[in-house]
This record gives structure tokens, C-alpha cells and sequence, in this order.
């Protein structure tokens, strides 16, 4: 069995009962803790106030007379009121936040019987939000006619009743919104459909271990934030293992088996030595196969069955090893077109698919330009360790072309970023210049002019049509050529409108519009040098 460590507070009362000739006929809840059969307490981290310091060494000393093999380790902790929620919660958390914990090799128990009401609670709090990888413990004395002594009490694992404490409400909401940021990396984000989206992905992270699916185009983030929920879910003890990644489009036949289940020597030619896979590696963890839209029809399967059962079979080999990892996955294909296809097994989908979150690309969140483009600056600042700041009128000229509709951001984020790591690189004195931003608005313009598709319209049903009408279509169809799919351009079209519909349906939206053209999805993403209007 595991040992079994307890995390409690000293208390000032209870603790010290009676003089010390009798103090062994008194119940102290602290020292009685220790004393009970059939629960064995190997270490004792006791929180108490400086002040308390020769109490606290005397309760220790008592706990090893009573029980040699309970070690007992002591921290002191100052608070001013014990009876503030902030100060107190604020210093457990401090505590709890820097405390080895070691889940594998060690159980943890937390005493809520001493200490003050408030800090009980804190305890409570803290072993719930998961900050505390821990059961909750309480000790109570013996009833009169007991035939259990006084000095030793009774204990029980128990759920505290948080009813009557409805003020704490704000807290969890403060601590919601810290949980928000982190995902967020701290940027204030200003799209309220975004920041809606990130809460839901933040409570799901640390509510449940289902797999996670995040779509949308490339460079939207979906990296980026699945390790984020990683170090989030660590950060609360809900894995203990690393996180590990890999980009599916980048495995091809023998490679992509062996390079997510591993493979025995002589498996195939090449493999001349063993391999682990990054599924095995990943065990306690959380593994990210990012693009799992390019997994080959073989590799879905295996996938599947690694998912449900946490074994599989390397490559070439006829034992299963076993590995039990969380999921994310990621993709910027349709994946209900891609199942439809036949490209991507169905059941596989079903199960991945419980929890699935649509990032919006840059082109869709244009009030969020602003502060990622700080984001950047301040990244490009610790990585380079070199301060770089923005002119007043080359900061308003850049933002005012990067938030308008001519600035397509085909590579959203990571076209930002680079976007800001170029201008930095070229900054004379820490100072981007009017000169350098219009030199980075003119090379994205000259990029965006030669990946764009032929922006020309198809011969249309009808042959005339207003000014008005040429200038709006052409406008559409160049958006839809440069999407993956019919709902992302429907998402980029619909941005603003979209937002104040319950249940915003953007794929049909566009499918209408089209059809007054006598145009479909199929035909505008084939078409290729027509007429111009």
C-alpha cells in the first residue's frame, strides 16, 4: 500500500488541551490522528502560525512518543486574520501550489477538524477545485458511554456541506476566470463568441477526461491551446504524465505505425531496434495528434481500439501493451464530409467527437488583432530578450490595415506572429517605425496576391446583373476559395450578424445565397479562370 499523508493545521485550542502531566487523557485531534487503528500515518505536514512555533514542537514530539513511524514535518505559516477567506485561502494555496505532490507513489489525506471554520472550508475548496490531490479527513472525540477512549476519538473520510457558505460563490468565480486566462495565456480577448468557447473548453478540461476534438483552419490555435488544457489539468493533478504531440500529416505507411504504436526489432526494413511509440509514451499523460483527419484507414482502427481499451499491439508484435492516456485531437478538415468520404471511420469519429470545439480563425476575430499583436510583442521580447515597441502612428497604420476586410490572415495566428517577428527583427533601436509597418503591410498584400485563388465568377444562369450584386459575389466566392469548408466560409461571411442568432446556421446562409446564382459549394471551390464579371 501506498504510505498515507496527512496535510492539517495545529490547533491552538484542541491541540493544546490540558497541563502536561494529563494532556495524554484529553483528546487532541492532531495527536489522536495518529493513534488510530487500522489508519497508519507515515508523515504529518502541520501547518501552524510562527508564533505557535513551541506548541507545534510539542505536538510533534507527543505524535513520536505515540507513534514512532509518523514522521512529522512542520511549516510555519503567517496570517494576520484566520478568519479572512482571502488571506487564508490565498495561503493555502500558496502552500498547496509549491508542495511536492507525488500521486503515484503516495496517498493524501487533508484534516479539517482543527484550524478555524474558514480555514476548513479553504481545505474543502482547495481539495475540490483539485488544487489538493487529496481525501478529506476529520476526527471527532468519543461519545460519553463510548467504550472507544477519550483520548482517541473517532475518525471518518467525510463531504463537507457548502450550503450555508454561498459568499464563497465570487471566489470560485475568480478562480474560473484565473483558469480562463491561463488557456488564454492572459490576452484579453474582446470576441465574445471566443471567450464563451474557451470557458465551456475550460470547464471540460477540468471536469472530465473524455477525448477532446478542436477544428478549424491552420494556424487557428489548436496547438497551442491543447497544451494549455494540459498544463492546466497537471496543474490541478488530473494527469501526472507529459504531454506529447505529433502531426499526423506528417506519417506516411510503416512510419505512422510505428511512430504512434511503437514496433518490435525487424518489424519491417529499417527496424533495427525497438521502438516504444508515442501512445506508450504518453501513458499518465496526454498525447495531441494533431490533423488526425490524415491518419491512414489502418491507423484509425488501431487508434480506436487504444482509445476504448488502453491496449494494442505494436507493430510486428504479438503481445499488447497497454497505455492510458488523454486525447486531443485536432483538424481543419469537415470531418462529417471526410466520414461521409469514407476517409475517416465513423466509429472512430463517434468517439472522439464527444466534446469538439470550433476555434475561429484571425479573419474572424479582428477586435482580438489588438491585443495578440502585445501577445507577440512581449513573446518576441522574452525569447529575444530585447524590448520592442511600436510608434504611435506605425501602431495605428498597421492595426487599421490587419482589422480591415482587405487583410484575408489565411495563416491566422502564426501569419501574425510572424508578421510581428519580422518587423521586430528589423526595428532600429527597439522602435518599429511607420516606414517598417507599411513595408510588412506591403509583403502581406504581395503574399495573400499570389496564394489567392482566381477570384473570377462562373457564367452565371442569368447574364446581367447590378454592379452591386458582380462586386458582393465576387467578394463571396473569394472568401469560399480561400476556406476549407462551406461552414468556415460561412463563419467568415457572417461574423458580425451571426452573433445575435441563438442558433447560428452559417453553412445554410451561404448555401442560399449562392443558389441565387445558380451556384453550389462544389462548383465555386472547382472553378478556375471563367469569366470576369
Amino acid at each position: 500500500m501506498k504510505p498515507n499523508v496527512v496535510i492539517g493545521v495545529l490547533g491552538t485550542v484542541l491541540d493544546k488541551r490540558g497541563k502536561r502531566a494529563n494532556r495524554w487523557s484529553k483528546w487532541r485531534p492532531t495527536v489522536a490522528l495518529c493513534q488510530q487503528e487500522g489508519l497508519q500515518i507515515d508523515r504529518l505536514e502541520l501547518l501552524h502560525q510562527p508564533r505557535d512555533l513551541s506548541m507545534a514542537q510539542q505536538v510533534a514530539e507527543d505524535i513520536t512518543q505515540a507513534s514512532p513511524a509518523t514522521k512529522v514535518v512542520l511549516h510555519s505559516v503567517k496570517l494576520e486574520d484566520p478568519w479572512d477567506f482571502e488571506e487564508v485561502y490565498g495561503s493555502f494555496l500558496d502552500f498547496v501550489s509549491r508542495y511536492p505532490f507525488n500521486t503515484d507513489a503516495e496517498e493524501y489525506l487533508v484534516h479539517i477538524t482543527t484550524g478555524t471554520h474558514v480555514a476548513q472550508i479553504c481545505w474543502f475548496l482547495l481539495t475540490e477545485a483539485r488544487y489538493l490531490p487529496a481525501r478529506i479527513l476529520q476526527t471527532s472525540p468519543a461519545s460519553k458511554g463510548s467504550e472507544t477512549p477519550a483520548a482517541l476519538g473517532h475518525y471518518s473520510i467525510i463531504d463537507l456541506d457548502l450550503n450555508r457558505y454561498a459568499t464563497l460563490t465570487s471566489r470560485f468565480q475568480r478562480e474560473q476566470q484565473h483558469s480562463t486566462s491561463f488557456l488564454k495565456s492572459g490576452i484579453e480577448t474582446r470576441n465574445p463568441t471566443f471567450n464563451s468557447l474557451i470557458e465551456q473548453i475550460e470547464r471540460v478540461a477540468l471536469r472530465s477526461d473524455a477525448p477532446m476534438l478542436l477544428t478549424g483552419p491552420t494556424g487557428a490555435g489548436k496547438s497551442f491551446l491543447a497544451e494549455r488544457i494540459y498544463q492546466l489539468r497537471h496543474a490541478r493533478h488530473r494527469l501526472a504524465g507529459k504531454f506529447v504531440a505529433v502531426n499526423c500529416a506528417t506519417l506516411r505507411g510503416d512510419n505512422a505505425m510505428s511512430t504512434l504504436f511503437g514496433h518490435v526489432k525487424g518489424a519491417f526494413t529499417g527496424a533495427q531496434q525497438a521502438r516504444g511509440g508515442l501512445l506508450r509514451e504518453a501513458d499518465g499523460g496526454m498525447l495531441f495528434l494533431d490533423e488526425i483527419a490524415e491518419l491512414g484507414l489502418d491507423e484509425q482502427a488501431m487508434l480506436l481500439r487504444a482509445i476504448e481499451e488502453k491496449r494494442f499491439f505494436p507493430y510486428g508484435s504479438d503481445k499488447e501493451v497497454s497505455s492510458d492516456f488523454q486525447l486531443i485531437a485536432g483538424t481543419h478538415r469537415d470531418m462529417q464530409q471526410w466520414v461521409a468520404e469514407g476517409r475517416f471511420r465513423e466509429d472512430l469519429f463517434a468517439r472522439i467527437n464527444m466534446w469538439t470545439f470550433q476555434l475561429p480563425g484571425l479573419a474572424e476575430r479582428r477586435e482580438d488583432i489588438e491585443p495578440n499583436l502585445d501577445f507577440e510583442l512581449a513573446r518576441y521580447a522574452r525569447e529575444q530578450q530585447t524590448q520592442v515597441r511600436f510608434d504611435k502612428k506605425a501602431r495605428s497604420h498597421f492595426l487599421h490595415f490587419a482589422c480591415s476586410a482587405e487583410a484575408s490572415w489565411r495563416g491566422n495566428f502564426r501569419e501574425l506572429g510572424a508578421a510581428v517577428t519580422r518587423m521586430a527583427t528589423l526595428a532600429e533601436q527597439g522602435r518599429i517605425s511607420q516606414e517598417l509597418a507599411e513595408e510588412e503591410i506591403a509583403r502581406l498584400r504581395a503574399s495573400w496576391r499570389t496564394t489567392a485563388p482566381q477570384t473570377t465568377l462562373t457564367d452565371l444562369p442569368s447574364a446581367q446583373y447590378d454592379l452591386f450584386d458582380e462586386c458582393q459575389l465576387q467578394t463571396v466566392l473569394s472568401v469560399c476559395r480561400a476556406a476549407d469548408s462551406l461552414s468556415e466560409a460561412g463563419r467568415r461571411l457572417f461574423a458580425v450578424s451571426r452573433q445575435g442568432k441563438k442558433q447560428p446556421n452559417d453553412a445554410d446562409r451561404l448555401r442560399k445565397y449562392l443558389a441565387r446564382f445558380g451556384l453550389n459549394w462544389e462548383e465555386v471551390k472547382g472553378e478556375r479562370n471563367r469569366r470576369q464579371p
